[in-house]
This record gives structure tokens, sequence and C-alpha cells, in this order.
């Protein structure tokens, strides 16, 4: 796997700075990764897998509050995270940047295309929150067991199951302070307001499901995509709500080829 470096950047935000914690990986094409509830970690495999297999160049933050983190008291939505990560971006000068946001962080990147960032070029969402849909509620996992969000979340939950008697002090101090910190930034799994603005959204944008997620129905992922103009929906076969983690050669695969999709349209312009 591609090497790892763990980097504080001080980021503008609300009148003051924010310290962002970022994993960097590799060289190239860059892309954002947008974490959900389960933390950074979820994303960390499917960063090296992408920084090394594609030669990219492969961000991933920790949302201000979770891993321990601080988090200043003005940030406590999806639509603030957002306006951290545009800061972020135009701080870093890039461009052609690909957004991928799992569960809460598919919500704020799609917060982030509405802010629109000339860095941004293309948004995809992994089995994305953030919108209501009538019929098709997203699983409360705040109420859930560890072992009842691991089965909602896989097709085959069995190799992903954790014993929490085995978790260590500081282990169970970080899934503490990430459902403190979830809570916070989504503490009804969505915003009635959002899926009648991401019509406005004018990026690319890929919606994609597992087919077996039983945390965000595939039927609330069509949604997403129904409901924003430029979007294309692709559903994963025999994979959950963390596709990353499950089958994430087949997320690579994806992602990869939407990216290449997006770079060869801008270049036509």
């Amino acid at each position: 796997m591609a090497d790892v470096q763990t980097k504080t950047y001080h980021v503008p935000f609300g009148g003051s700075m924010v310290d962002l914690v970022v994993e960097e990986r590799g060289i190239g094409q860059p892309f954002l990764l947008l974490h959900g509830g389960a933390g950074p970690q979820s994303m960390s495999r499917f960063a090296g897998l992408l920084a090394e297999r594609q030669h990219a160049r492969v961000l991933v933050p920790t949302h201000p509050g979770f891993g321990r983190t601080a988090r200043p008291e003005g940030l406590k939505s999806p639509r603030g995270l957002a306006e951290l990560y545009a800061a972020f971006l135009n701080q870093l000068g890039l461009s052609g940047v690909t957004v991928i946001g799992n569960s809460v962080g598919g919500w704020i990147a799609a917060e982030l295309a509405l802010l629109a960032p000339p860095q941004v070029s293309g948004i995809v969402l992994v089995g994305a929150v953030g919108i209501e849909v009538a019929g098709y509620p997203v699983q409360d996992i705040s109420k859930l067991t560890l072992d009842q969000v691991m089965s909602l979340s896989y097709y085959n939950p069995e190799p992903f199951r954790i014993d929490p008697s085995k978790l260590t002090d500081e282990q169970r101090a970080i899934a503490a302070s990430n459902r403190a910190a979830l809570q916070v930034y989504a503490p009804q799994n969505g915003d009635p307001t959002l899926l009648a603005r991401i019509s406005k959204i004018s990026l690319p944008v890929l919606v994609v499901s597992g087919e077996a997620d039983r945390v965000v129905p595939s039927e609330y992922g069509r949604a997403w995509a129904k409901a924003i103009p430029p979007a294309a929906f692709r559903l994963l076969p025999r994979t959950g709500h963390v596709p990353q983690v499950e089958t994430p050669e087949l997320l690579l695969e994806t992602v990869w080829n939407f990216s290449q999709g997006v770079a060869a349209a801008g270049s036509a312009v």
C-alpha cells in the first residue's frame, strides 16, 4: 500500500482557524474521501488501494470531533463541514478533485457540491444519507448495538464483526467520540430541505448503492440520483453500506471509471 502521512492543517472557518487532521497518500490525480459515522479508519484501506493502483493523491480528513479531535462550537452541521472542506481545497490550491463521501460523508459531499468550489470536478455519493424519502427511512444506528449495525451494514457481516470485549480503552474512547460527533452533525440523519436543494447541483455526480445495504436501501439511493439532474446511478452487487470496506476493488473500478469520464469530458470542452 502507498505510504501514509498524517498532517494537521490550519483551515479558516467562521472567522477562526480549525485544526484539520488529514491522512495523505500518493501523488497524482486528487481525491478527497469523506468518512461516515464509522470514522476515518473506514476509509483507510480503500484510500491506500486508490493511491497505489491509480497513482492518485488521496486525502482523508477526520471530521473535527471524530477520533478524539477537537471540534469548534460553531462547526455542527454537514453544511459547515462542506464549507470547511471548500476552504481546505482552496488552501491546497488543487484542481480536478473527485470527492467521495460515504453515508454522512455523502451528505457532506452533496453540500460541498452545492457550494460548487472550482477545485471540485465531480462527486461520488456512496450509501449517502441526508435526504428524506417517503417510504424509505434510514436506519437510526444510534439506537442499535454494534452487532446489529454490523448485520445491517454488510452483505456478509461475519468477516467484519467486532467483539466489543476485546476493544482497548483507546478504541472505546475513539468510538465514543465518533458517536458523540455524529449526534452533533447529523442527529436526525437528514435535512428536510436537502432533497429540493440538490436539484441545483451542476457538477457530475455518481450515486452508488449496495444491493444489500440495510442501513440505506438502494431505493433511497435511486431517489438521490433522480433528484440531481446530472447524476448517474450504480448498484453494486453483493455489497452493503460500506463498499469501501466490503468490496473495495469493485468500488475502485466504479470510482475510477467515473473520474476518468469526468476528466475526459472536461478536456473536450
